[in-house]
Formats: structure tokens, C-alpha cells, sequence
């Protein structure tokens, strides 16, 4: 019973590893990571930087290049609206491990960031797999490598 009950984990465990690395998403249409034209999943680019992934509401709201962001607050949008490229995520919203690691957009859990030197960055965490403590273990390196593999795609879509 022990050996069925293990082999039934370790099957799960692997259609589950399988399922997080095949977590590449490219829009046709944009680089941003939106959601039916919704950036960071409803979440107030603004409250990252105040240190904490807030929801925003919908009743709050502003557009920028095309994407719809709520705010948890009138002055986080009026914050938002007066200089909207200082709260962009980098590497258009895409997991910023994945990008270093090996160019691909993928998706991200909005609660899973880190702001360093002004900069948002974003990472997949799902299925027991939390990009952000490999990337913590690599950052110069993989900041670099991600820095470079995204001039790629933004050289590519402006073609």
C-alpha cells in the first residue's frame, strides 16, 4: 500500500513540475503581461512600493499604453498617473527569474515581487515552485542575463 501511495506522489509530483515550466505565455498583440487588458491582475502598481502586493479596486482606475491598473486609493492613482513609467514592473510584468534564466515570459503570482532600486520585479510561484528564493540566490547574474534577454523581445515586437 506504502509503495502504490508513493508512486501516486511521485507521478504528481512530476505532472506538477511539468505543468510550472510549461507556464510560457507570449501575447501576440503586447509585451505586457495583462490579463484581458488588465495589468497585474488587479493589483495597485503603486502599493509594491509602499512594500506590500495590494488588490485594487475597480472603482479606482487609470490607463496607461494600452493597460487598465486599479488603486487601492485616489492618492496611489493620482501617484500613478503623474509618473506611470516609475511603477512598471520590469520585463513587462513577466516572471524576472525566467527571463534570466532563459529568456521565456512567464507568468507570475502579483504577491510574489521585490523592489530594488526603484525597480519591480515579479515571480512565479505556484506548485511548490517560488522563482523569487532562486533568484535571490543569483540575482547580479540573473538581472544581467534578464536584462539582455528582454532587449530581445522588445527588438522582436518592435519589428
Amino acid at each position: 500500500m506504502k509503495s502504490k501511495f508513493r508512486l501516486l506522489l511521485q507521478i504528481s509530483l512530476l505532472l506538477l513540475s511539468i505543468i510550472s515550466f510549461s507556464q510560457n505565455v507570449t501575447p501576440a498583440s503586447t509585451h505586457w503581461n495583462l490579463k484581458k487588458g488588465l495589468a497585474l491582475e488587479g493589483y495597485d502598481p503603486v502599493s509594491y512600493f509602499q512594500g506590500d502586493a495590494k488588490e485594487g479596486s475597480k472603482d479606482i482606475v487609470a490607463s496607461f499604453n494600452g493597460a487598465t491598473y486599479y488603486f487601492v486609493s485616489k492618492n496611489n492613482q493620482s501617484l500613478f498617473t503623474e509618473n506611470p513609467q516609475k511603477f512598471m514592473p520590469e520585463y513587462g510584468g513577466w516572471c524576472a527569474y525566467a527571463m534570466g534564466n532563459d529568456g521565456n515570459k512567464v507568468k507570475v503570482d502579483p504577491e510574489t515581487f521585490k523592489v530594488v532600486d526603484g525597480k519591480l520585479y515579479l515571480f512565479y510561484n505556484f506548485f511548490f515552485n517560488n522563482t523569487l528564493e532562486d533568484w535571490n540566490e543569483d540575482e547580479g547574474n540573473l538581472r544581467s542575463k534578464a536584462n539582455k534577454n528582454w532587449k530581445k523581445w522588445i527588438d522582436k515586437s518592435s519589428n
